[in-house]
């Protein structure tokens, strides 16, 4: 039977971007959400920056708290349920961290007892909050954490995989003890899944937190190498939730798709509608799927400076509220899509290790062998090459076929490939 998915679009103020929480303006944000709400979505995920609501250790101001109820409230009164991030954290190229994590006050944001403290007391919080609001469907722990643990960041707080599963452990545990039962979960960018020595792992992103949660963005050298309309490209988001399956302890746990957007000029402003229709189309045939949060809302306007040139663009609607075609796109994919996808019976064997996820970015042999068989209509997903041979995981999962990716790849010219 067709289940449901959930729309919805990441809130990206049209008026001040997210410093909007240093001059919040209720109206201005109601109109931003009955902008939303014409389109046919169903939830936003929202950011209050970490600095300007707890600027220093011991103050986390009820000011602040008592603007994102208010935000909350006006999206629960035009039917959109909200999600929040709460370490912002890094948004859209830059780094928002409070004075008392940085320079003079330098402490590692994984491993400090004290900066501990002071996360956990200001999740926990936010978290408790919001509780009683029947449209708050939960906390994500902030947005893309992982890029301050490791490189390319040019002053990363480095810590172990065993120290990131803990401080997971302990983050979790704050939003549950704000609001139990709540959908709180973790997000990371593609680093995760990709980057042989970053610290957050795919199996803490496939097992802590209610559901996985996948960042896609073509720009991370599948465009480049590819192409705007080809299958990796337009299927990139699928790989991605397809991806993540293989380190899941529950045979059906759900994955969001949590950001997605067209990134100019890899993706031309005219082609960004098809290229929408496409990747949702595709993440659409993924089994298990909880929802699409497009990036972004507005555009950024350009009044601000210094972003990077893309990120101007990203939005649904322009910065006066206009939609552009790949709101039109989106919406009318909410209101007309149904979801039944087929079991996906091929398996393409992931490294479990680790040290080996560059196996899995674009160029490496897992990638490759994935978008063949995607090409060749397979449909495929992952399973680890420790559980190739586990026939009640692959029974639970409805697969009946795994493959290596050097039984995919064709053997280049004169040799065995390394």
């Amino acid at each position: 039977m067709p289940s449901a998915v959930r729309f919805g679009v990441n809130y990206t103020p049209s008026q001040g971007w997210f410093h909007h929480w240093l001059d919040f303006d209720l109206d201005a944000v109601r109109a931003d959400l009955d902008s939303i709400a014409a389109l046919g979505l169903d939830h936003v995920r929202v950011f209050p920056l970490w600095p300007y609501f707890q600027p220093d250790r011991a103050l986390i101001r009820p000011r602040a708290v008592e603007q994102l109820v208010q935000l909350v409230d006006a999206a629960g009164e035009r039917g959109l349920d909200v999600n929040v991030d709460g370490l912002q954290g890094h948004l859209s190229s830059f780094d928002f961290l409070p004075a008392w994590t940085r320079t003079w006050h330098r402490r590692n944001l994984f491993t400090d007892p004290e900066v501990l403290d002071g996360q956990a007391a200001y999740l926990r919080t936010l978290a408790a909050a919001l509780d009683g609001r029947p449209n708050f469907l939960g906390m994500t722990l902030g947005n893309e954490v992982n890029q301050f643990s490791a490189g390319p960041h040019p002053d990363p707080d480095r810590a172990t995989a065993d120290q990131i599963d803990a401080w997971l452990e302990r983050m979790l545990a704050a939003c549950e003890q704000g609001a139990p039962g709540r959908m709180h979960l973790h997000a990371e960018y593609d680093a995760t899944w990709y980057q042989d020595d970053m610290p957050f792992t795919p199996d803490q992103a496939a097992r802590h937190g209610a559901l996985t949660a996948v960042h896609s963005w073509v720009f991370n050298g599948t465009a480049q190498r590819h192409g705007r309309t080809s299958v990796p490209t337009e299927h990139h988001a699928a790989y991605l939730i397809e991806l993540s399956k293989a380190w899941a302890g529950d045979p059906h746990r759900p994955v969001w798709l949590q950001e997605v957007g067209a990134p100019a000029p890899l993706i031309p402003a005219e082609h960004a509608a098809a290229f929408t229709e496409a990747t949702v189309a595709n993440a659409l045939d993924c089994p298990d799927l909880w929802g699409i949060t497009w990036w972004c809302s507005h555009d950024v306007s350009r009044e601000l400076a210094d972003f990077p040139e893309l990120e101007y663009s990203l939005g649904l609607l322009t910065n006066d509220r206009r939609p552009k075609d790949i709101a039109r796109s989106l919406a009318r994919a909410a209101r007309e899509h149904t979801y039944a996808p087929a079991p996906r019976t091929t398996a393409l064997t992931v490294p479990a290790d680790p040290a080996a996820r560059s196996r899995c970015a674009p160029g490496g042999d897992v990638f490759e062998a994935f978008f063949r068989l995607t090409a060749d209509g397979a449909r495929p997903t992952t399973v680890l090459d420790t559980r190739a041979a586990d026939q009640d995981h692959l029974a639970a999962r409805g697969i009946t076929d795994v493959v290596t990716p050097d039984q995919v790849l064709p053997t280049p010219p004169g040799g065995t490939r390394s």
